[in-house]
């Protein structure tokens, strides 16, 4: 009941764009912050974007400011990640986290502050 599940992965072109979804349990909407995270083979796992849920307040990672939008649908219990503009080096495994605590209130956060993750979905960007 409290797995998350990622979808919308796949293979795309440099310039193009891809939409990432994810289910969550509907009590992370209420009061709690939801998390993209990416990792690639011999890195570890880095914080993208987040949202805090009860506000909307979002936050990015430099690298994807302006490229990247984390949104919701409160009713869907739906998390999703808009990436445009994609590059070869964006390619990785795409993960969901949530957590009930509201660090991303200010920062997106660490791996450490998510307690739920999703299995991933590859994300495979050719130039």
């Amino acid at each position: 009941q409290d797995q998350l599940m990622e979808s919308g992965g796949g293979s795309v072109h440099a310039g193009e764009s891809l939409r990432l979804s994810c289910a969550a349990p509907a009590y992370f909407f209420d009061a709690g912050c939801l998390g993209w995270f990416r990792q690639v083979p011999g890195k570890e796992r880095e914080g993208l974007a987040s949202l805090y849920s009860p506000t909307g307040v979002t936050f990015y990672r430099e690298s994807v400011n302006g490229r990247f939008t984390i949104s919701q649908d409160i009713a869907a219990h739906t998390v999703y990640l808009s990436m445009t503009d994609l590059a070869p080096d964006d390619g990785g495994t795409y993960y969901c986290a949530a957590s009930l605590r509201d660090f991303c209130r200010w920062e997106v956060g660490s791996v450490g502050n998510y307690y739920n993750w999703g299995q991933g979905t590859q994300v495979t960007v050719s130039s």
